[in-house]
């Protein structure tokens, strides 16, 4: 590859990665709530989300800042009669079969979420730090922090 082919791929990389930056850090810390269901009220009804966060859910998960309004929930039946025949919902977890809890790998994935938000972090910090152009960078990430919010509420 020769040199000013690869000096267009560097600046190409540094530019791009500036720019999507504030997406990636979004997505890290959205992602790292939602991991353990804080967007969403508890069955019990003692937890409520903060409404900037079920929002911030939205946008990750439906690219929209619109909540849903809460849907009704009908009552579970555990038994459908279907001409005599009852069957049992394919959702209910056979009795002998163990349970495994999904706080392990919830652990891993809020640890992922840590580690991406500061590698970004962390990266778009060196590319400032380095870089002979702070005015055009900052302009770069600044433009990936107003484009999306335009995108959305508009």
């Amino acid at each position: 590859m020769q040199l000013s082919a690869l000096k267009l791929l560097r600046q190409t990389h540094l530019y791009l990665g500036v720019f999507i930056a504030p997406a990636i850090l979004f997505f890290a810390f959205t992602g790292a709530l939602q991991t353990f269901s804080l967007h969403e009220n508890a069955k019990e009804g003692n937890y409520k989300p903060a409404r900037w966060i079920a929002i911030l859910a939205q946008i990750h998960k439906k690219q929209s800042a619109q909540l849903a309004s809460p849907k009704l929930q009908p009552p579970v039946s555990s038994q459908v009669d279907t001409h005599h025949k009852t069957e049992k919902p394919a959702n209910l977890v056979a009795a002998d079969s163990p349970r495994r809890s999904p706080l392990p790998l919830k652990v891993f994935f809020l640890l992922v979420s840590v580690g991406l938000f500061s590698s970004t972090f962390s990266g778009f910090y060196m590319a400032y730090k380095y870089s002979r152009s702070k005015l055009l960078l900052g302009m770069v990430f600044l433009a990936g922090i107003v484009v999306p919010i335009v995108l959305t509420f508009a």
